[in-house]
């Protein structure tokens, strides 16, 4: 679209859906191209006048919103998959908040528009799609390895999880709000082995939530123990997830209550799977949104078939998903709440303060 006027961008034609996942976060280095410029002749800018270089990314950036913003007004659903696109922009100026009425407080009006204290035009789809459909209710992506690096043992793992989400979902007490998780990571499992090709280490992902995960460790360790797996299995998770990451613009980006701009659960989930157990962890910055913007808390832990190991994936499994659980339920998330309470009920040595939902009516008429 070099040369074209923003406003042509976009006519004769109708986009349903858009959004961008362009590395922003590493807007200094080529993670965006400014318009005009292929990529060789970009880097070529960045080395030789730095200031420049950023010069020409924003007004780029003003350029990319103003056709989103077009796109949008005719119809268009745009979501910000969270790589710092919106966040960028605003720094370059660009046209991406929701304008404030001034009628409704005139003096917290003045200070300038930041992420910090609006809200953007367009929302991040973790706040519209992952946040409400997975993270609330304990869905997120959980990962393993098979040490031995056999496909046999690799195909065992497949097996085993696909048995134990069928159990899950055909459970008479499953809750019907989960069902449509279920069933989709049910199909990914068991397609996975005709439809993602391997590369490297023997390793599996599939989004499942704390009863999930719990469940199809324990029978993977007792499958270890029997000799089924011939060797220990190593789980962990992505960052991206419900619980280990802090991250406003992304991961916690559904939580409302103004705690997303705390690094609290990142590093409680690092101290509490360190003391219930994990073979290593990990906190870190940075993450797929910026250095400064992120922090996260990350695991691996070993199953060797022992006794021990089934301690241990049941005690810090169980508070890896269920601590973030509970701050989305503290942020009166629905489906965070029907998680934490499904949790308390299964075991009665966890308790969790529910929040106190109030009428908001009321609250608009309260006079202070």
């Amino acid at each position: 679209s070099e040369g074209r006027n923003p406003d042509d961008i976009g006519k004769g034609c109708f986009v349903d859906i858009g959004t961008d996942q362009t590395s922003l976060h590493n807007i200094d280095d080529c993670g965006y191209t400014p318009v005009g410029y292929t990529f060789a002749e970009a880097k070529e800018l960045l080395n030789a006048n730095k200031l420049r270089f950023m010069a020409e990314v924003r007004a780029t950036l003003r350029r990319h919103v103003a056709a989103v913003n077009r796109l949008s007004a005719r119809g268009m659903y745009f979501f910000d998959y969270g790589n710092a696109f919106l966040k960028e922009a605003a720094e370059a100026n660009a046209d991406v908040f929701i304008p404030k009425n001034l009628s409704e407080n005139a003096a917290a009006n003045t200070e300038p528009q930041t992420a910090q204290n609006t809200k953007f035009r367009y929302p991040s789809y973790v706040e519209d799609i992952m946040g409400p459909m997975c993270f609330d209710y304990g869905f997120g992506p959980f990962r393993w390895v098979c040490t031995s690096g056999l496909k046999a043992d690799l195909d065992k793992t497949d097996h085993i999880a696909a048995d134990i989400l069928r159990g899950i979902l055909e459970a008479e007490d499953t809750p019907a709000d989960i069902h449509n998780q279920l069933t989709d990571n049910l199909l990914w499992i068991e397609t996975a082995d005709r439809n993602i090709p391997i590369v490297g280490s023997k390793a599996r992902i599939l989004y499942a939530d704390a009863d999930g995960r719990i469940q199809i460790a324990a029978a993977f360790n007792a499958a270890i123990r029997r000799g089924d797996i011939s060797a220990p299995i190593v789980l962990g998770r992505d960052h991206h997830d419900v619980s280990g990451t802090d991250s406003p613009f992304r991961e916690t980006a559904n939580i409302h209550d103004g705690s997303r701009f705390t690094a609290d659960m990142a590093v409680q989930n690092f101290v509490g799977d360190a003391m219930r157990g994990a073979t290593w962890v990990s906190l870190h910055n940075g993450g797929g949104v910026g250095w400064g913007e992120v922090i996260n808390g990350g695991f691996g832990l070993v199953l060797d078939g022992s006794d021990d190991a089934e301690r241990r994936l049941r005690s810090m499994l169980f508070w890896d998903v269920n601590n973030g659980i509970a701050r989305r339920s503290w942020a009166r998330n629905t489906g965070a709440r029907l998680a934490i309470e499904r949790a308390m009920s299964a075991n009665p040595d966890l308790t969790v303060t529910l929040p106190n939902l109030v009428d908001e009516a009321i609250l608009k008429n309260l006079a202070f």
